[in-house]
């Protein structure tokens, strides 16, 4: 009889993460599905993610067995997730050792760890570039095999109590959560890849019907949520009013006005400058203000950024004294001069051309330098944009915010 494949059970949070110490946003499945599962997969193993066991979002039963029972754990603690450290910490009270902790090189550990075997990595931007994603790859599935040549312990409490006994579970326990993962990862990922085809696609309304699936699968997720949102403000049904209320509806779940997540600031930030534009409501267009200004600040995030600096344009139109107008005028002035720094500063890493999301950098630069009279640099970069693989609604949106720039032939 061939033996039983081992399990690596991979503690992590989901989706983009904003790790508030250093202000930056990582895509934390891009960790794992460019770095963590081929390299446990590469060393022999079943791959089974946190989020993959059907469990109410609290750490119960199943999370209990498999931070037990599985050979090996993997946990990725970037941004501070307090799950995930929690997690580890059970895991380190359960298993004496072969337990991997995880951190992007610009994360900080807030504890001692020099006790445990550890692996960094290193996101831009968002993403992961190729060339890393290669060396992370190999250089974990080497340390995965190296911690299986020696038998010591990597958990503090038993490094301390080496006396202690740990429990254990029945393989058929081990069998029935390890087939229920498989089912729910098929299926959640099945509902998050064809939301994002489609929404490739422009298809809106059947993007945001696989999002609304996958959310009732992982209903405390913000990535999904997020995702769910967008898709239901674009859909513009049954109306384009109707489906930005609906919007923001489900994205009071997320506390935009007290959140720190720029992703979330700036779905918020768009919802409330369209419903502006639909009602002309001045309210709107302040709070779309007060959210974009929370990314922006918190994160120097260029969506957030280039989006206050035009509603702040808009808010300069409709002041009846000029004092107020030339006000505003300035603020988005400033702004935008802010953004053309830091986004010259992203496009001179040496790791620029690895970055996933270069078309938005370009976009982005393109319209700041328009609006500060940097035509030929604009002209330049839109040049850019339009070279990468850009989707239709892709395009639309740019040229769309390219025609509300004034004095621009």
């Amino acid at each position: 009889m061939a033996e039983a494949q081992k399990t690596c059970f991979i503690v992590m949070g989901f989706g983009k993460k904003t790790d508030y110490e250093t202000g930056r946003t990582l895509d934390l499945n891009e960790t794992y599905s460019e770095i963590i599962k081929p390299a446990v997969e590469n060393a022999g193993f079943r791959c089974i993610r946190a989020d993959e066991i059907s469990h109410s979002g609290l750490i119960d039963v199943p999370m209990y067995k498999m931070l037990l029972n599985a050979e090996l754990v993997i946990a990725d603690i970037s941004t501070g997730n307090i799950n995930a450290v929690y997690e580890l910490g059970i895991r380190h009270a359960l298993k004496r050792n072969r337990t991997i902790i995880m951190k992007e090189l610009g994360s900080k550990f807030s504890f001692d760890l020099d006790h445990t075997a550890t692996f960094q990595y290193k996101h831009l931007g968002e993403e992961i570039g190729a060339k890393e994603a290669r060396r992370a790859q190999a250089e974990l599935s080497t340390l995965i095999k190296s911690i299986f040549e020696i038998d010591e312990a990597d958990s503090p409490l038993y490094s301390f109590l080496p006396n202690l006994t740990m429990p254990i579970l029945t393989e058929e326990e081990i069998q029935e959560i390890i087939e229920e993962s498989n089912e729910n990862e098929n299926l959640l990922i099945n509902y998050i890849d064809e939301g994002e085809a489609h929404i490739k696609l422009n298809e809106f309304k059947q993007a945001a019907s696989k999002f609304a699936y996958a959310h009732e699968l992982r209903s405390n997720e913000p990535y999904i949520l997020q995702r769910l949102v967008l898709a239901t403000y674009k859909s513009k049904e049954p109306s384009e009013l109707e489906s930005l209320m609906q919007a923001r509806t489900l994205l009071a779940k997320l506390f935009p006005e007290e959140s720190n997540d720029p992703e979330t600031t700036g779905l918020a930030g768009a919802i409330q400058k369209r419903l502006w534009l639909i009602t002309q409501d001045s309210v709107q267009l302040d709070k779309a203000i007060e959210y974009y200004s929370r990314g922006f600040t918190i994160k120097k995030d260029y969506y957030n950024g280039e989006n206050l600096a035009s509603c702040l344009s808009l808010k300069s139109e409709i002041q009846s004294e000029s004092s107020q107008t030339a006000f505003y005028e300035t603020a988005a002035k400033n702004v935008r001069l802010k953004l053309y720094d830091l986004i010259n500063e992203l496009i001179s890493n040496p790791d620029f051309e690895d970055r996933n999301d270069k078309k938005w950098i370009f976009a982005t630069l393109a319209n700041v330098c328009f609006h500060l009279g940097k035509v030929d640099e604009g002209n330049l970069n839109e040049t850019l944009f339009l070279a990468e693989n850009i989707a239709d609604w892709e395009r639309n949106s740019y040229f769309d915010s390219k025609a509300t720039i004034p004095n621009l032939e």
